[in-house]
């Protein structure tokens, strides 16, 4: 995406289309990738809901002033909290990334589609507190007999030039490098590997046992939204899931707050260590590569997660001129759901849908686009060991049926 970084997360994305054998996958990678991820960034205590932004101190960027306060709409949801969901209140409020969070990443360029910082008005609606789990999954694929991409040989039609023998089952798993090297090539530390999928994460030798209230990885996004539909829930739009994510704060840098570490704490599964070296992960907030879920404090509106651990799919088509086109209609766009298609200079003809929210490889020295109002891009029918997903659910919508939500991932274990 862009150029030499390739965003901590064009990693997460390019998600070599499944494509099977490396060989095979770094022939297809140019044009499959989902490429590019990014964001989050901490935030003080003591903020109000509705407050400017206004970081201080010393290293911390000056806000932009296109922040302005969210504005909260008032009204309540009917019925009773939906099991695993948390109430967001809509409202208007501004969206994007300030030009002040180059400072915050060693390669530029994390905020480059995330601007202008623009005003958008979205309705009321439920979201997961998490990010579904592998019990979840689990519990849908049990009942359907899904089958998600990764799990499906790939097909001479989806890959005309790849030979036979090497369009097996598979995908993209983060592997550390045995030496450090220029962090100009993504493909380094990204390969395709055969028999990875959700239930066998790093490969056909690891698995998911022990590893329920984790989430759920190698989801494409026609594997989120059809996980979503049988729980009578959708796929959240990338307005929706900021608004959530902002947890009621104006402009902040992270769900939290301004600051990556408040009151000196780890806020987010991050990276820690040199990238992408083999080890180099140090697991200084508690863990090495991927977390359960709710591991760490919930933002205003007790949602887990919405920075680092594992990418999350949103329902928008991704273009990096979106909010450019949007601010020059005007006006204050109300429930907004994305462009009409999907380009990407990088990728003329990949279909690719915004993710949001980084991951556990996610670190300053390469790609921050934990940061709250940065954006992230994949290919649909792309997956890789960080990216999973969350739904929401429309404020008057039918009660969904009970189902992923028998287990409600934030109750502690003993009470379950």
């Amino acid at each position: 995406m862009h150029s030499k970084r390739r965003s901590c997360h064009s990693a997460l994305r390019w998600t070599a289309r499944r494509t099977v054998t490396f060989a095979c996958w770094l022939f297809l990678s140019f044009f499959v990738f989902g490429a590019t991820v990014w964001w989050f960034r901490p935030l003080r205590e003591g903020v109000r809901p509705d407050e400017t932004i206004v970081p201080s101190g010393p290293g911390v960027p000056t806000a932009n002033a296109s922040f302005a306060p969210t504005v909260v709409n008032s009204a309540e949801p009917h019925g009773p909290s939906p099991t695993g969901m948390a109430w967001i209140p809509g409202g208007e409020f501004s969206m994007g990334c300030s030009a002040s969070c180059e400072s915050l990443c060693s390669s530029p360029g994390v905020s480059h589609d995330a601007q202008p910082i623009h005003r958008v008005y979205v309705d009321g609606f439920w979201i997961d507190r998490t990010e579904v789990t592998n019990a979840q999954f689990a519990e849908f694929v049990a009942a359907t007999g899904y089958k998600t991409v990764a799990e499906l040989r790939p097909t001479s039609a989806e890959f005309p030039d790849a030979p036979p023998e090497s369009l097996v089952a598979g995908s993209v798993v983060f592997s550390p490098t045995s030496a450090q090297v220029l962090l100009d090539n993504y493909l380094q530390w990204w390969r395709y590997v055969p028999g990875a999928n959700y239930r066998h994460p790093t490969g056909p030798d690891s698995d998911i046992r022990a590893r329920e209230s984790f989430p759920v990885v190698h989801i494409c996004y026609e594997d989120a939204r059809a996980y979503a539909e049988w729980a009578g829930k959708r796929l959240p739009t990338e307005a929706e899931w900021e608004f959530a994510a902002r947890g009621g704060l104006s402009g902040r840098l992270y769900p939290w707050g301004d600051d990556l570490h408040p009151d000196g704490k780890f806020a987010a599964n991050l990276y820690q260590g040199q990238f992408p070296l083999q080890g180099g992960d140090t697991g200084a907030d508690g863990f090495v590569g991927i977390a359960p879920t709710a591991q760490f404090p919930a933002n205003g509106y007790g949602l887990f997660d919405m920075s680092g651990n594992v990418w999350e799919w949103t329902a928008d088509w991704y273009r990096p001129d979106h909010y450019q086109m949007l601010a020059a209609e005007g006006g204050v766009p109300r429930n907004p759901t994305g462009p009409a298609s999907s380009w990407d200079p990088d990728e003329p003809g990949a279909k690719k849908r915004v993710q949001r929210g980084g991951s556990f490889v996610c670190t300053d020295q390469y790609c921050t686009r934990y940061i709250v109002g940065t954006r992230g891009k994949g290919e649909i029918r792309s997956g890789t060991n960080h990216l999973g997903f969350r739904c929401v659910r429309d404020k008057d919508a039918s009660p969904p049926p009970e189902r992923g939500n028998q287990v409600d991932p934030n109750q502690p274990t003993s009470e379950r």
